[in-house]
C-alpha cells in the first residue's frame, strides 16, 4: 500500500488517510487520531526537521539488533482496524492503526495490508477520487474539495483544522 492523500472528512471533521494499492487499483481510508495525522502531514523524517517522539522507535529497535520491516494493517474488527509492526524472524506486535501508519510514513517503511480487510473495505480509486468533473456529490467531492488546491494550502488548512479540534470533537 502507499499514501493517496491526507484528507479531513467533510461531514465528521475526522482526519483520514486514503492508502492506495502498490498494484491495483483499490484504496482503503483510514480515519486516524489527531495527533498522528498531524505526524504523517509532516511527512517523513529528515536529519534537519525537529524530531518527534515517533522518530525514537526505529533507533531503539536497531540498538537492540532488531530490523522494522513493515507496518500491517492486519484485521477489521466490528469496523475497526487492527495493526502490528512486523520485525525480523516474523515477530509482530500489535499497535493502534494510527500508530502503525504515522511510523510508516515517518520512517518509510513498507505498509501492508491483509488481503481479506483489502477485499472487504477496498474500493475504486477512481469511485472515491475520480478526475475532476466527473463527480460534483457524495464522498468524492468532499474528498477533492478537502484536498484542493496546492500542497502548502492543504497542510495550512489542516493545521488550522488540528487546531481547532478538541477530543469532545470525536464522541
Amino acid at each position: 500500500m502507499h499514501v493517496l492523500r491526507l484528507i479531513v472528512h467533510a461531514r465528521s471533521r475526522q482526519p483520514v488517510l486514503l492508502l492506495g494499492e502498490a498494484d491495483g487499483d483499490r484504496c482503503v481510508p483510514v480515519f486516524l487520531r489527531p495527533p498522528q495525522a498531524e505526524v504523517i502531514a509532516v511527512g517523513p523524517r529528515d536529519d534537519e526537521g525537529t524530531p518527534l517522539t515517533q522518530d525514537v522507535l526505529l533507533p531503539v529497535v536497531e540498538a537492540l539488533g532488531r530490523t522494522l520491516e513493515q507496518v500491517e494493517i492486519s484485521d477489521l474488527v466490528d469496523g475497526v482496524y487492527t495493526a502490528e509492526l512486523v520485525f525480523d524472524g516474523g515477530t509482530r506486535l500489535a499497535v493502534r492503526p494510527s500508530d502503525a501508519l504515522s511510523l510508516a510514513v515517518r520512517e518509510g517503511l513498507p505498509i501492508g495490508m491483509a488481503e481479506h480487510v483489502l477485499d472487504e473495505v477496498g474500493q475504486a480509486v477512481d469511485d472515491v477520487l475520480p478526475p475532476d468533473g466527473d463527480d460534483t456529490t457524495g464522498a468524492a467531492a468532499q474528498a477533492r474539495a478537502a484536498t484542493a488546491g496546492p500542497p502548502e494550502q492543504q497542510m495550512q488548512e489542516f493545521r488550522e483544522f488540528i487546531d481547532e479540534v478538541s477530543p469532545e470533537d470525536f464522541r
